[in-house]
C-alpha cells in the first residue's frame, strides 16, 4: 500500500492480524509433502467473538487438509471469559471453553488430540495472589494446563502493531509479574513468552532469573518489518540474531518456528491477486526458520501454526508443506523434533 498517514504506511496502523477471505484461499490447494509425517501444532487458537470464531470444525477443517497432526495446543486468547465472580479467575472460563471445544472434536470422531495441552492466562502481575488461580485453571483442566502466558509485546512507536494485546511496558522486568512468575515452576508449570525482537534482553534477564523454569519464545521472537523498520529487513535480521544467539545461551529457553503470517513480519502475501503456494512461503520464511534451528538446535525448536491468526496470509495445508521443504535435508531426527518430539516433550503430551 502506497498511502501515507503521519509518515507511516496506513497498513501500518491497521491491526496486527489480517482478515481471513476463505474464496482467496481456494485459489490455491497443494497435496501435503511426507503426508504420514507425525505433527504436533504447538500453537493455535479457538476463538467465539462477536465478530469472529474459529471453533473446533474449522480447526479440523484445516488439518483435514491432508497433514497427519496427531495433537494440537491451545493458547489463550483472551475468549470465554467469566463475567461473574473475582475478576482474576474469569480466565477459568477460558478453559471450560476449549474443554467443551475438546469434547465436541472428539464427538467429531477427530483423530487429532485438540487441545492435547492448554497455555492458560493467568495475571502474573498479581504476584503471590496468582497461586490460588493457577491451581484452579490446572484442577479445572484435569491437568491439561501445561503453561502461563502473558503477552508482553510492546513498543514505544504507537505504529508498531505487533498484537492484538497492549500490555505495559517492561511486563517481563516488573518486580510484581517476576514473584507471579516465581509460582509456575513448583507448579510444573512453563511460560509461553510473546515479545518482539526489541524486547529479547528482557526475556535473557527473565530466562537467567528463573533458570528452572521451561520458557517458550513464540513467533521467533517477532522481527519486526512494520512501523519505523519497514524497508530495513537486513539491519533488524541483524540485530534479531544477535539478540537470539544471547537468548539461546539459556538452557530453559526453546522457541517456536511460526507467527509468519502476523502483519508484524512485513510480508505481502495477502496483497497478491493469488494466495502463497508453500514454496513462496518457504523461501520467505527460511531464514528465520533455519537461524532458529542452528542457535537452539532442533530438540529445543517446535513448528506452530498459529491459526487462526497467520490464517490471512496462507493455508494451513500449505504453510506445513514450507516448513517441510526448508526441512527437507534435515536428518530423520531432526524432522522428528522439529515437528512433534520438542512439542511432546516440553508440553508433555503423549500421543
Amino acid at each position: 500500500m502506497s498511502l501515507e498517514n503521519g509518515g507511516h504506511r496506513l497498513a501500518d496502523t491497521q491491526p496486527p492480524h489480517i482478515p481471513v477471505r476463505p474464496d482467496w484461499l481456494a485459489l490455491h490447494s497443494e497435496v501435503a509433502l511426507e503426508p504420514e509425517r507425525p505433527i504436533i501444532d504447538a500453537h493455535h487458537h479457538l476463538w467465539h467473538f462477536p465478530e469472529k470464531s474459529y471453533m473446533n470444525a474449522d480447526l479440523l477443517d484445516d488439518i483435514g487438509s491432508g497433514q497427519n497432526v496427531r495433537a494440537t495446543v491451545f493458547i489463550e486468547c483472551k475468549t470465554g471469559y467469566k463475567t461473574e465472580g473475582p475478576v482474576e479467575f474469569s480466565p477459568v472460563g477460558e478453559i471450560e471453553f476449549v474443554l467443551r471445544e475438546i469434547r465436541a472434536a472428539e464427538e467429531r470422531g477427530a483423530r487429532t488430540k485438540v487441545g492435547a495441552a492448554i497455555v492458560a492466562f493467568a495475571d502474573l502481575s498479581l504476584g503471590a495472589k496468582v497461586s490460588p488461580v493457577l491451581d484452579e485453571l490446572i484442577s479445572v483442566s484435569g491437568g491439561r494446563v501445561r503453561g502461563i502466558r502473558n503477552i508482553g509485546v510492546w513498543h514505544a512507536d504507537p505504529s508498531v502493531r505487533a498484537s492484538a494485546a497492549t500490555p505495559p511496558p517492561h511486563l517481563l522486568m516488573d518486580p510484581r509479574f517476576r514473584e507471579g512468575f516465581g509460582q509456575l515452576a513448583p507448579r510444573g508449570l512453563s511460560f509461553d513468552a510473546w515479545v518482539i525482537h526489541t524486547q529479547i534482553d528482557e526475556l535473557c534477564s527473565l530466562a537467567q532469573a528463573f533458570a528452572q523454569t521451561r520458557i517458550v519464545l513464540n513467533h521467533v521472537g517477532g522481527p519486526l518489518g512494520i512501523g519505523p523498520y519497514r524497508g530495513r529487513r537486513s539491519e533488524v535480521f541483524d540485530h534479531w540474531h544477535k539478540a537470539m544467539k544471547t537468548l539461546a545461551s539459556f538452557p530453559n529457553v526453546s522457541i517456536k518456528l511460526g507467527g509468519f503470517g502476523m502483519t508484524l513480519f512485513g510480508f505481502d502475501f495477502h496483497e497478491k491477486a493469488r494466495p502463497p503456494g508453500s514454496d513462496v512461503v518457504a523461501e520467505a520464511i527460511r531464514p528465520y526458520v533455519e537461524t532458529c534451528i542452528e542457535l537452539f538446535g532442533s530438540s529445543r525448536c517446535m513448528f506452530e501454526s498459529n491459526f487462526p491468526v497467520d490464517k490471512g496470509n496462507f493455508a494451513y495445508g500449505v504453510l506445513w508443506n514450507a516448513f517441510k521443504r526448508i526441512t527437507s535435508g534435515a536428518s530423520d531426527a531432526e524432522k522428528a523434533n522439529l515437528f512433534h518430539d520438542t512439542a511432546a516433550d516440553f508440553y508433555r503430551i503423549s500421543v
